[in-house]
Parts: C-alpha cells; structure tokens; sequence
C-alpha cells in the first residue's frame, strides 16, 4: 500500500477499545438480533472479536449500497482488499479511517491463525467485491452460485469460530446449508429493493428464457422460478437442521436455528402469498412472530430436531 505502515500494531499506541465501541455501536444500529446474538451466545473470550467482525462488512456493505458511481466502488473495495492483505503480511497500516481501524484490529487478531475468523474475512471480502461487479448486470446461475457459497462458508465458520469453538461441528457438505438457504431467501426478500439499487436477483439465464424483466415478480414464470428457490431453500434448512442436531455445544445450536427460523418466517409469507414477492415484510418482524419463533427455536435446541434426511440439490 501507499500509506505508511507499522510493523508492530502494538506501536500504534492503541488497545482496540474505540474500535470495539464503534463496532459495537455499528452492530447494534444494524440487527438487534445479531448485537444480542454476539452478547448472550457468542464465547466469552471472542466476543469483542465477534462485534469488530460483523461491523466492519456491515459499514462496507452500507458504502457499496450507496448512490456513488461504479468507479468509486471499485476504488473503495480494492483499498479494503489491500488492508486485507497488507495486514496479512505484518504491516499494520496507519492512514486508515475509523471504520478500517476495526478491520486493522479484526485482522491483527486473526493472523496466521488459519482459523475461522480468516475464512470468514476472506469469502467476505469476496462476497463485496461481487456486489460492486454485478451492480447493474444481469448474473448467471453459476456467478449466483458460487456468490452464495462464498457467503455461506463465511458465515458458517464465523457461526462456529465465535459460538462454541471447541465443538466446530463435523466437516460435511451439509455443513453450509443452512447459510445456502438462508441467503436464496434473503435475494427473494429483497428483490424489489435491489431492483432499485441495480440488482437483480434472478439468472439472466432465466430472464433470457422466458422473456422477463427483471421487475417482473407478478408474472406466472416468474412466479413459477420463485416457488423452485422456495422449495430449494426449504430442502437446504432442513439438512441444516439435521447438521446442527450433531453440534453438541447448545449455544451454537440455538444460534443457529434462530437463524434459520429469521428466515423461514420469510419463506411462509411468499408461499401463502402464491409465491408472489412483495417490496417489504414487515410482518415478519413484529413482537407476536419474534415471540412464536423464539418458542420454537426453544424447543428445538431442548428436545431436540427431528432428522429429515433431505439431499438438496445444486444451489
């Protein structure tokens, strides 16, 4: 990199607590259930770690989605990838704003540690630097595929890195599904506002073959390519459920069928609605649902999940 740079990160006179406070803050503004997630379940000696790690993608996230031009995105993303990498290498940058100082920090505690924390640092920056390349383009299945997968081996080693470490659950195909489902129903969720942003969703494959728009959430096709994700992504929770049935930390067990419950409440709103996507649902976050969720996530985590045996196939 251009600026300056330390070789010791301990030079630069700091202890992580401003970055810890503003990570913290970050993270509370951006999912109540994320912040409480890190507070209650996450390992008591990773928590401050936890915090830095989802704030920092969260504040590049918000940048990228931003109302700036393309060229400025890219600049932005490639600076982050250099910090990544820089910090990677021993050399602690200090021209960095107070967002970076959290990832500087992130990274500091991660290296050379070839652990979970670095996965996840690494398919999430992979994960960014595809949304500012299919920002006003259509994407094929295969670009939309391996997209999820960065995000689910990210997500899914943060799950395991931070919540129970010392049971990180076995190393099985089934071991990203839950994370695979979840973000196809996070893309139906947000069609209508990505749409607005310049993203789109849906394979151009799809689009191409049966002459859609984009915008075209109301038609029968479009519909009918809804309900196969739906279905998908069903099939995908319930092997994550029986993966996670095998952990035997309970806290990660909770953690993780809280996760997946977020996003089923999502999957019963289309499919009651005939699959037809809407720009926003509310609904599924009011008090009642959250209450009924929590329930069943209760329950889940005390008499345990019943095994389904479902074999999904490709995302």
């Amino acid at each position: 990199m251009s600026e300056h740079v330390v070789e010791d990160g301990r030079r630069r006179g700091k202890d992580g607590r401003s970055e810890l406070a503003l990570a913290t803050a970050i993270t509370r503004a951006a999912s109540r259930q994320t912040y409480y997630t890190i507070r209650f379940l996450v390992d008591r000696d990773r928590v401050a770690d936890a915090y830095l790690a989802y704030a920092y993608f969260r504040w590049v996230d918000d940048r990228l989605d931003g109302d700036v031009e393309k060229a400025a995105r890219v600049a932005f993303v490639a600076r982050q990838q250099e910090l990544v990498e820089c910090c990677c290498r021993g050399g602690w940058p200090s021209d960095v704003t107070r967002e970076e100082a959290i990832l500087v920090r992130l990274v500091q505690n991660a290296r050379g540690s070839r652990s979970g924390l670095e996965s996840y640092i690494q398919h999430m920056m992979a994960v960014m630097t595809f949304d500012v390349d299919r920002r006003g383009r259509f994407i094929s299945q295969g670009e939309l595929a391996e997209y999820t997968r960065h995000l689910a081996v990210a997500v899914t080693e943060a799950l395991h890195y931070f919540i129970g470490h010392n049971h990180p659950g076995p190393q099985c195909p089934a071991r990203y599904f839950a994370v695979t489902a979840a973000h196809i129903t996070h893309m139906l969720r947000d069609t209508s506002e990505d749409i607005t942003a310049g993203y789109f969703n849906i394979p151009g494959e799809v689009l191409e073959r049966y002459r859609l728009d984009p915008g075209d959430v109301g038609h029968n096709l479009y519909r009918a390519w809804v309900e196969s994700r739906v279905r998908l992504a069903r099939d995908y929770f319930a092997a994550g459920k029986d993966y996670l049935a095998k952990i035997a930390n309970w806290r990660c067990r909770l953690a993780g069928y809280a996760y997946i419950a977020r996003f089923e409440r999502v999957l019963n709103a289309i499919e009651c609605e005939g699959y037809r996507l809407r720009s926003a649902y509310p609904e599924c976050k009011n008090w009642w649902t959250g209450l009924r969720m929590g329930w069943s996530v209760l329950a889940q985590v005390l008499w345990g999940h019943r095994p389904a045996y479902y074999h999904p196939q490709e995302a």
